[in-house]
């Protein structure tokens, strides 16, 4: 009896081990200190890229998302505090400057000696402005478990909304399960995610105004003097012998697993580009590659007009060395345009729907669909206090959060669960068959 009892017991519990490895694991997460290869090398007369040092990194087209260069791009690895760009956008879009923020318990339990914060106090108050530049430019961890209890009613409602922009934005390799990016095993991201969190930040004006502010002092507030802050971004800084001529703002982050990270934007003449450098042993080695990339994006490639639409190719290539596939998406198409199979830009054209174009061979990357597909009055104006005007920041948090729930869970989680279940009911069977045959 008892050896029957133990069988079955064997037989769910290695189901439900079967069925909980199917879902993305932290040993997915590389911190051995592997670098990856350079992807964008092997395409044919692409521009030779500089050395790079850091274990992966990206260079993106800020205006196009088009990808330069390519180094591990979308493999896992641990945030930190780079995981303040989705805190911030998060929060900028959902909370107005003059909001009065009170520091609770939520908040004040990040004030240790080894996390970064303001030294906020219980029952403290100030704008969410200020918790905006505290979470930004010192990196402040207790401000941003404060922000998000405040804008999302509790830190777990809020880290949903980030979950759920991260998944708007197209990042297919993040996860966040808090808003500060303190460490857990089952908080990730990938350089290109973090690089499309950038660029669509750099597209609302007040999280642009934030970014490019390298100084910042907070008002005395009810139990605190004077707060002066100052950026921890050496590209930014001009007293920093890593100045970077043109350096729009970044976000920098360390933890042991990490290393250090940094995201990082840059314009010149017109062309932004984004560049994200993860793990390394040291933030100049972060700055030196971001630099190499800027360089190379500055001085190997031009901007070309294609179709009305300004597009990122190497220099050299004109319109006529492009190729075009079309998309057709309602009554817009979309004309998406290679160089050597790389994606290089999109121009939307107003049109009359038709069948459905062979299969293409790459994909336009997934932000860029719905973006394509937006119309002007979403388009992000320059006046520095505008929010974008997406339908989803009209809704209060709290529609968002219930939006959120009610969309359950992805098809291929369902497919998975269900698979288990029969897995676990059959293997179930199959025991109390072989339990009742041996008696």
């Amino acid at each position: 009896m008892n050896k029957g009892i133990y069988r079955i017991a064997a037989g769910i519990g290695a189901a439900v081990i079967l069925v909980s490895s199917c879902t993305v694991q932290a040993s997915m997460v590389t911190t051995n200190g592997t670098p990856a290869a350079v992807a964008t090398d092997s395409i044919a007369n692409w521009p030779a890229a500089p050395a790079v040092t850091s274990e992966t990194a990206v260079l993106m087209d800020a205006d196009t998302g088009a990808i330069l260069y390519d180094k591990g791009m979308d493999e896992y690895r641990y945030p930190a505090s780079t995981t303040k760009l989705m805190t911030l956008l998060v929060a900028i879009e959902n909370s107005s400057p003059k909001d009065v923020v009170t520091f609770t318990e939520t908040g004040v339990r990040d004030v240790t000696w080894d996390s970064s914060n303001i030294n906020a106090q219980l029952g403290e108050t100030m704008t969410m402005k200020d918790c905006w530049f505290a979470a930004y430019i010192k990196s402040a961890n207790e401000v941003c478990a404060q922000i998000a209890e405040y804008v999302g009613g509790t830190e777990a409602n809020f880290v949903e909304m980030m979950n759920q922009k991260a998944k708007k934005l197209g990042c297919t390799h993040t996860h966040f399960v808090n808003a500060s990016g303190l460490p857990d095993e089952n908080h990730y991201s990938c350089a290109e995610d973090l690089a499309k969190i950038m660029r669509a930040g750099l597209k609302n004006a007040r999280f642009r105004k934030v970014l490019e502010t390298v100084s910042y002092t907070i008002p005395a507030t009810n139990l605190s003097a004077a707060r002066s802050l100052h950026t921890h971004v050496p590209l930014l800084a001009k007293e920093s012998s890593l100045y970077y001529e043109g350096c729009i703002g970044g976000k920098t982050g360390f933890s042991t697993e990490a290393q250090n990270c940094l995201a990082v934007a840059a314009e010149r003449n017109g062309r932004t580009y984004i560049a994200v450098t993860m793990r390394d042993t040291d933030l100049g080695i972060n700055c030196a590659d971001s630099t190499a990339l800027f360089d190379y994006a500055f001085n190997s490639f031009d901007s070309i007009e294609v179709d009305g639409k300004a597009m990122t190719v190497p220099k050299g290539v004109t319109a006529a060395d492009l190729t075009m596939e079309s998309k057709q998406k309602g009554k817009k198409t979309l004309n998406q345009y290679y160089y050597q199979g790389q994606f290089v830009g999109y121009v939307t054209v107003k049109d009359t729907p038709s069948p459905e174009p062979a299969q293409e061979a790459k994909e336009m990357p997934a932000e860029e669909e719905s973006e394509a597909e937006s119309t002007p009055a979403t388009a992000q104006t320059d006046e520095a206090d505008t929010n974008d005007t997406t339908a989803s920041e009209h809704k209060s948090v709290d529609e968002q959060i219930r939006e959120m729930r009610t969309e359950g869970i992805s098809s291929t989680v369902k497919m998975l669960l269900i698979i288990g279940g029969a897995m676990i009911v059959v293997l179930i069977g199959l025991l109390i068959a072989l339990y009742f045959k041996d008696r």
